[in-house]
């Protein structure tokens, strides 16, 4: 398997970068609800967008969500993997 790919569905965490058009707090409530408690702490507010902490499997997911509450997605980016567990 090859780090970083569409067939990584490992549970290891990588830093995603979400552009959005945000709307009264709605895309944050999404992200935090979706990776809970403990990570939304870690939940890093950009300009223009959020970093999240999750799996790679998780972002299609999360796509689904916001596209779902109307939340206009204008660039997904993954970062470096980290040293945390999703669960």
């Amino acid at each position: 398997m090859r780090i970083g790919t569409p067939r990584d569905y490992s549970e290891d965490m990588y830093k995603v970068y979400f552009e959005l058009g945000e709307w009264e707090g709605r895309a944050l409530d999404i992200l935090s609800s979706f990776v809970g408690e403990y990570h939304s702490k870690q939940i890093l507010h950009l300009e223009f967008g959020y970093e999240v902490a999750m799996p790679i499997q998780c972002i299609p997911d999360v796509v689904k969500l916001l596209s779902k509450n109307n939340i206009a997605i204008y660039q997904i980016v993954r970062g470096g993997k980290i040293e945390e567990a999703w669960r």
